[in-house]
Formats: C-alpha cells, sequence, structure tokens
C-alpha cells in the first residue's frame, strides 16, 4: 500500500518538528513538506494536494480556519491547535480529527489511522486492463491493518485474526499466534474490517467468517473461544450467515 501524503502547517518551530517526527515514525505516512507559512502552504495545496493537511488554527496572515475555507478541494484535514474553542467550527467544515496541544503520538496515531482507514475504500478497483503487479499491488491494501501495540506499530493480516475483543477505550486483536491489544475503540476498528469477512455479533465483538467453527443460537465458536452473541446482533448476524450460505 502507498503510504498516505502529509502537509503539516504550523508556525510554531517546536509543533512543526514534533509533527515532522510523528510523520516519519508512523510506517503509512509519507511528509510532502512542513510549512511554516499558510501562504506558502495555499501553493503547494493547489499545485499537488497531499492526501491529509495537519494544519494550525492560529497563524498570521491566514488563519487555518481561513485557509480550509479558501480550499475548492479539500485533503483529509486534521486541526492542531492549543485552543479547544475552535472544535466545532472545524467539525462544521467536516475536518477530520481535532488534536489538542501538546499533542501525544497515541492521539496522533489514532488520527492518522482514521485517515487510513478512510481512504482504503476510496480506491477503485483494478481495471481488466490493468497490469499485473498493478493489481497485486491493489489487492494487497485489504490484507492487513496496522495497530500500536505499546511503542510498536504492529502490521496484522486480516487472514490471521480470529476475533476482537472490545474494551472500552481498547480492542484485543485475537490471532492464532498471539493477542495484540491497541488503544483504539471497536467501533472504530470495525470501520477498517472489511464487512463480508468479518461481522459484529456483540457490544464486544467481532468475528472473522473463516474462523468461526459453529453458530449457536447465542454464542459462536471461534477457535477455542466460544462467543455470545446478543439480541440486538441475532438478526444482522444469521443474515450475514445466511448469505455466506447461499453464496
Amino acid at each position: 500500500m502507498n503510504p498516505l501524503t502529509c502537509l503539516i502547517v504550523d508556525d510554531e518551530p517546536l509543533a512543526r518538528n514534533l509533527l515532522t517526527e510523528y510523520v516519519r515514525k508512523t510506517p503509512f505516512l509519507k511528509l510532502e513538506k512542513a510549512c511554516s507559512s499558510p501562504l506558502e502552504a495555499i501553493e503547494i495545496l493547489h499545485r499537488q494536494p497531499p492526501d491529509i493537511l495537519f494544519l494550525d488554527v492560529q497563524m498570521p496572515e491566514i488563519t487555518g480556519i481561513g485557509l480550509l475555507k479558501s480550499l475548492s478541494v479539500k485533503p483529509y484535514v486534521i486541526l492542531t491547535t492549543a485552543y479547544s474553542e475552535y472544535a466545532l467550527e472545524g467539525y462544521e467544515l467536516d475536518v477530520m480529527d481535532y488534536l489538542l496541544k501538546p499533542i501525544t503520538f497515541e492521539r496522533f496515531l489514532k488520527a492518522a489511522e482514521r485517515a487510513l482507514s478512510r481512504k482504503r475504500p476510496a480506491v477503485a478497483e483494478p481495471t481488466a486492463a490493468a497490469e499485473p503487479a498493478a493489481v497485486a499491488a491493489s489487492e494487497a491494501r485489504a490484507d492487513y491493518i496496522f495497530v500500536k501495540d505499546g511503542l510498536s506499530l504492529v502490521k496484522v493480516r486480516l487472514a490471521d485474526i480470529l476475533y476482537v475483543e472490545g474494551m472500552k477505550d481498547y480492542v484485543a486483536i485475537h490471532t492464532p499466534a498471539k493477542k495484540v491489544v491497541t488503544l483504539l475503540r471497536l467501533k472504530n476498528l470495525e470501520q477498517m474490517l472489511p464487512a463480508d469477512r468479518f461481522a459484529r455479533i456483540h457490544h464486544s465483538y467481532i468475528v472473522a467468517f473463516d474462523w468461526i467453527e459453529a453458530v449457536h443460537k447465542e454464542w459462536v465458536q471461534v477457535g477455542k473461544a466460544q462467543l455470545p452473541i446478543s439480541a440486538t446482533y441475532q438478526k444482522p448476524f444469521r443474515d450475514f450467515i445466511d448469505g455466506k450460505t447461499m453464496s
């Protein structure tokens, strides 16, 4: 998968350097440029828009909100500021996320993963005339996800996921070899997983169809684990299973 290109716009050198370091530590991001001036950023945004714009709000010449309003074509915008009162206006302008300074790498990574999860569905399917290498690259995009485990980013193959367990602000991704715990809500991770391969069965569980060994009315057997099916998800899950059976 090609990395997401990023443009940083912040007039504060320390904040700009910190975001630059965060981008370089994240495997699926690529820094195009870190700008100290919004006017310099406008030229880049019109010439070659990045995938993600990390945008400070309070800057000389023009504010981040002013810059955002001037764009006819917007990348994924993540606002960065020390002032929480700008959050509402930012969301009204359809920004993807809002990072309050001082920004931790953990919070930065969560915002970047949100952009990554939105970018994947936007990738066009290869045509019949596409080169074999291009087809392989496109297929590879959906084969794995990156999640943070402690101080490291871990690559998890979708084919290895048995089930995912939600634990408030964390999720545990269970595979045959290990369990990966990451700071992420189950709902957000659900959006990163292909709906034809994974199904929600409970407010705390998502299961992989390929690893299901048995389905009962109130529980599912996945490997050695017996996971409950809540009343809310019984019908959607039954429809999911019936659709697989019919295909």
